[in-house]
Parts: C-alpha cells; structure tokens; sequence
C-alpha cells in the first residue's frame, strides 16, 4: 500500500509538471473544423451569448432552455444548424433524453457546456437550507447529470469537450453570496477531479471561471433572495452599494477568447474571462500561503509518528 501510494504521488508530481510548463503557444494549435456544441441556460446571458456566437461562426448547436419559447428564435434563425430543447436541469430523465436526442439529431457532440445556474441571495444565519438544497439542485445535481448523461456517448466517441462555467468565486468568496460562493467551489473540486479521470477516454475538461459581466445574471430570474434578519440590513445594504460600483465587462466581448479555448489542441483545465480575475486570486492565494506559512510550525507538531 504505502509503495502504491508513493508511486501515486510520483505520479500526480509529474501531471503537475507537465501542467505547469504546458505553454500558450501549445494550446494555441487549434482545430477549426465546425463543432457541434450542447449548451444549458441558452436563453440569456452568456448561454444565449455563446450559442448565437457559435451558430454565426458555423457550428452546430443543441441550445436548451428551461422555456422553450425563450429560445424559439435561433430556430427561425439558424433553422437547421441549431436544435432547440425545453430542460430543467433538475429533472435526470429529462437530462438523459435532451442529452441522447442532441447526439442521435447531429450525429455527434464535441462541446458539452454547463452553463445552467442562479444565485442565492443571503447571509449563511438567515438563510434557508431548503433555498440552500434547491441552488444545489441547479448549480450541482444538475450539471451532474448533464456530465453523467453524456459521457457514455463522449466515451464511446473517443472524444469530446465537457466545459462548466464557474466563476472567480470558485476561488474566493463575498460575503451574502457566501452559498452560491460555495457551490462555485464544489463545482471546481468536481470537474477537477473529472478531468484526470476522463482523461484516458479522450475527453478533455475545462472549467470557465468569468469574472463580473454585465449579464442577466444579476435579474430576478437569475437571483434567489433569503428572507432577511433585520440585524444584517445594514451590513447588506453597504455591500449591495459597493457592487453598484464594481466594473463589469462587457459579455459580448467572450466569444473570440471562448473560441480559441475550445478550439486550441490542448485547452487549459481553469479558463478566466476577464483582467480582474487573475489579481484578485494571486492577492487571495498568497495571503492563504502566508496564513499556512506563519502557522506551519504549529501545524507541523501535530503530525505525529504511527508507532
């Protein structure tokens, strides 16, 4: 056991090498041939953003939405270069059918994109757990069971591209969005783990991390507010005002630098959209390698020896 276990970490030292010494220009060798691509949450935002960009370059695209009358117009557009599925990600049966009726009308798919989601508004104390559970049921279960879904026919393909869109704060965490925060970082340890394992099938993972857009994101349809304690009105007030004056990017900027993700031959596992994002987790990691850092003698001790 203790020889598996050192050959394990032999290895995963060699990943991390490789990993890190993979080079922009390598990723950069692409391959442009028409795609055909699944999106989740197609009826705004960057699902509506994307599956418009991808079908006006060429590709082909099975845009899902939880109402189908939101999305009927890429129908009328792109007619036979889209198709155009009613999904709530919540329900696995209806999951499995759209996933298995996109690959049978196309014939194939190379792009599977996670990109069903909401927010959950409110402090970890006044939250409810079932407003908790239900988040979850969207921002995990249900790109769990789009990956579950489609890996046997990615697998049988020998290929294929499963992409979840997180976010920064898949690394670093605000206050009263502290549960969606978490989600994030579910999310991340998920498609992290899935990368190494899919590995050997010929599918590659890529988790797109976005910055702050000026997206439908923030609307009603795509927030959950926590009924509220009055004790923390004015800390969320503040906190609300302060968003108010955070810079967004522009969504519509995202295709050419999504493309030449999905496109590129060896496409990185994490993927941040925007020039804010890469800052803020340096400042974060490195104020928690200091923490560790300053406690290490103290952790150390409580190693102990097995005798």
């Amino acid at each position: 056991m203790l020889k598996f276990a050192l050959s394990l970490k032999f290895k995963l030292k060699i990943m991390a090498h490789q990993h890190e010494n993979l080079s922009v220009d390598d990723a950069s060798t692409s391959s442009k041939s028409t795609k055909v691509w699944f999106i989740t949450g197609a009826s705004r935002g960057f699902g509506r953003i994307w599956t418009q960009a991808a079908l006006n370059r060429g590709d082909k695209v099975a845009a899902t939405a939880r109402k189908l009358e939101s999305i009927t117009d890429f129908k009328e557009k792109y007619r036979d270069n889209v198709l155009t599925l009613e999904l709530d990600v919540t329900k696995p049966d209806q999951v499995k059918t759209a996933v298995e009726q996109a690959h049978a009308h196309f014939g194939r798919l190379d792009i599977v994109v996670n990109n069903a989601g909401y927010s959950l508004v409110g402090t970890i104390e006044e939250t409810d757990p079932d407003d908790v559970r239900a988040m979850y049921e969207t921002n995990i279960f249900g790109a769990l069971a789009v990956i579950q879904a489609a890996l046997p026919l990615l697998r049988k393909q020998g290929s294929g591209h499963l992409v979840g869109v997180s976010s920064n704060l898949g690394h670093v965490t605000l206050p009263v969005i502290g549960y969606y925060c978490s989600s994030k970082w579910a999310f991340e340890a998920i498609h992290e783990s899935l990368a190494t394992e899919v590995k050997p099938f010929g599918i590659k993972v890529t988790i797109i991390e976005p910055g702050a857009y000026a997206t439908e994101f923030g609307s009603q349809e795509s927030l959950k507010f926590a009924a509220g304690l009055d004790i923390y009105a004015d800390f969320k007030a503040q906190f609300f005002g302060n968003l108010k004056s955070l810079e967004r990017g522009d969504p519509n900027a995202t295709p050419e630098a999504l493309f030449k993700m999905v496109d590129a031959e060896n496409p990185p596992l994490r993927f941040f959209l925007g020039s804010h994002n890469l800052p803020w987790v340096r400042s974060a990691y490195a104020e928690r390698l200091a923490i560790w850092e300053q406690w290490e003698e103290v952790s150390s001790s409580a190693q102990g020896t097995v005798k």
